[in-house]
C-alpha cells in the first residue's frame, strides 16, 4: 500500500512539473511574440527607440490642398512638405508611442485665391508638438507647452503682402503600413490674425510616405502594429 501511494505521488510531482513547464513555455513564447507599437523594417522589425528621428515628406505624386472649404478648389497647393519628430515612448502593442513634432516645413506653394498673386511662406509657429501614434492606426498631433498648433501665411496679392494666422487645437489623421504613411484630410485651421481679406478657415490634406527612422542605418521604414 505505501509503494503504491508513494508511486502516485511521484506521479502527481511529474504531471505538476510538465505543467508548470508547458505553462513557463507558452509565456516565454508569447513574451517572443509581443513587439512594440513602433518597429523599423518590418511590422515585426526591431523596435524604434526613444530618441530616434522620423522623418518624411509627401508622398510620390501628391501635393498639400490648403483650401478654404471642405472639397473646394479654392486655396494654396504645395508641392513639397516634409515633417520631422522624435520618438518620446514606445511601448509594447498594443498601445499608443508618443513623438515629439519638432519641425514641419512647406514649399512649392501657389495660391488662386482671389486678389493673391503667390506664396511668400507657410511657417509653423508653438513647435514642438505631441504625435501619438496607437495600434489602432490613428495618429493625433495635439498642442505642446508653447501653445496652440498655428500657421503663419505670407501671400503677395495685388495691394501688397498679406499675413493671415491660422490656429488649430489638434489634427487627427490615419497610418497605413502599406505604404508607410500618414494622411490627414480637411483638417480645420481657424484665422486668429490678419486683415478681412485672410479666408476665416483652411482645411490641410496631405499624404506623407514612407515614414523613415533616420537615426538608423538606411534609413529604414517605419511602422505601425
Amino acid at each position: 500500500m505505501g509503494a503504491r501511494r508513494t508511486l502516485l505521488a511521484a506521479a502527481g510531482l511529474t504531471a505538476v512539473a510538465a505543467l508548470l513547464t508547458a505553462t513557463s513555455a507558452s509565456a516565454a513564447g508569447s513574451a517572443a511574440q509581443a513587439g512594440n507599437v513602433l518597429t523599423y523594417g518590418s511590422a515585426t522589425g526591431p523596435a524604434v527607440a526613444v530618441g530616434d528621428v522620423l522623418t518624411s515628406s509627401l508622398s510620390s505624386g501628391t501635393t498639400v490642398a490648403i483650401r478654404t472649404a471642405v472639397g473646394g478648389t479654392t486655396g494654396i497647393t504645395c508641392t513639397a512638405s516634409q515633417f520631422t519628430a522624435a520618438v518620446t515612448a514606445n511601448p509594447t502593442a498594443p498601445g499608443a508611442a508618443t513623438e515629439s513634432v519638432t519641425a514641419h516645413t512647406f514649399g512649392g506653394c501657389s495660391s488662386n485665391i482671389f486678389g493673391t498673386t503667390g506664396v511668400q511662406s507657410i511657417i509653423l509657429g508653438n513647435l514642438p508638438y505631441v504625435a501619438t501614434a496607437a495600434s489602432a492606426g490613428t495618429l493625433d498631433v495635439t498642442v505642446g507647452t508653447a501653445g496652440p498648433i498655428r500657421t503663419t501665411v505670407t501671400l503677395n496679392t495685388i495691394l501688397g503682402v498679406m499675413v493671415c494666422g491660422y490656429t488649430s487645437a489638434g489634427l487627427s489623421g490615419t497610418t497605413s503600413n502599406t505604404d508607410n504613411s500618414i494622411t490627414f484630410a480637411n483638417q480645420l485651421f481657424t484665422k486668429s490674425t490678419g486683415p478681412l481679406t485672410c479666408p476665416s478657415s483652411s482645411y490641410f490634406s496631405a499624404k506623407y510616405a514612407p515614414v523613415q527612422d533616420t537615426s538608423q542605418s538606411g534609413s529604414p521604414s517605419v511602422f505601425v502594429n
